[in-house]
């Protein structure tokens, strides 16, 4: 614990109004009582509630933004919280990635995995894909998708359910089940701020553990024809077809599009 206080650098602020740099300082002083809070946390399956409230900072995604969908809404949690989460992410989700069940499930989502990342999407499997293809094939047709809002419509009880199908201890299900109900989020904006509402729905993007909890909740998606291939990047999901399989490419884009959320 002290240690990952001492190395936190410069973040956003959560509702709480503890930042980083001060829990840098304390961190000699009270790095065992918090260590001791975030072990109870977790063996009683309980999150506290000032945990669980954000604030909504919207980013622009354009230059000059002019409607509410050129802004990119941001959760921000408290710290404590996000280092809590990244505790609970590499001890125990990344782990249960690794399960030969569930690795093989994953095998074609490269965003939020310890040995995923742009260049192995793009290059070392989706690059060699295309050119295995087209060694049978004259053509392959690759299609880019994106989901719209995909963090934010994430609905929690088809999360829990493939959240349950990991090997996780129950008490850590039964956290994961807890730090998703019972939400709360404002928006600031400017120098104005909304009046807190519970949300029902959501994996808060911009928390730490809303990535890889994106990436169980799409680990089912499959391709419906044998030969055809997908290939995902966080909510960027990328069919590719070979041309005998060029009439199942409404087929394929109507089973991304009727994903369960």
């Amino acid at each position: 614990m002290f240690r990952l206080l001492d190395t936190l650098h410069h973040t956003s602020t959560g509702l709480d109004n503890l930042p980083a740099w001060f829990l840098r300082l304390g961190a000699p002083f009270f790095s065992k009582q918090l260590a001791q809070l975030f072990n109870l946390s977790v063996s009683t399956s309980v999150v506290p509630m000032q945990w669980k409230s954000a604030v909504i900072r919207p980013v622009p995604k354009v230059a000059t933004a002019k409607s509410h969908t050129d802004f990119r809404p941001i959760s921000i949690t408290p710290v404590l919280t996000r280092i809590m989460e990244k505790s609970v992410v590499r001890h125990f989700l990344y782990p249960a990635f690794n399960q030969p069940s569930v690795a093989s499930s994953l095998s074609d989502q490269f965003a939020f995995r310890p040995t995923g990342s742009t260049t192995s999407a793009i290059i070392v499997f989706l690059l060699h894909i295309v050119t295995q293809m087209l060694n049978t094939s004259p053509y392959v047709i690759v299609i880019a998708t994106d989901f719209s809002k995909a963090f934010d419509t994430v609905r929690h009880i088809t999360l829990f359910e493939k959240l349950a199908t990991l090997d996780l201890p129950d008490h850590v299900y039964n956290w994961l089940v807890n730090f998703f109900n019972g939400r709360t989020q404002c928006t600031a904006f400017h120098d104005t701020t909304s009046a807190l509402q519970a949300i029902s729905a959501s994996i808060v993007q911009g928390s730490a553990i809303g990535p890889t909890s994106y990436v169980v909740n799409a680990s089912d998606l499959n391709t419906v024809r044998v030969g055809n291939v997908l290939c995902k990047y966080a909510d960027d999901t990328y069919i590719i077809i070979p041309s005998p399989n060029v009439d199942t490419r409404i087929e394929e884009l109507d089973n991304v599009n009727n994903e369960p959320k």
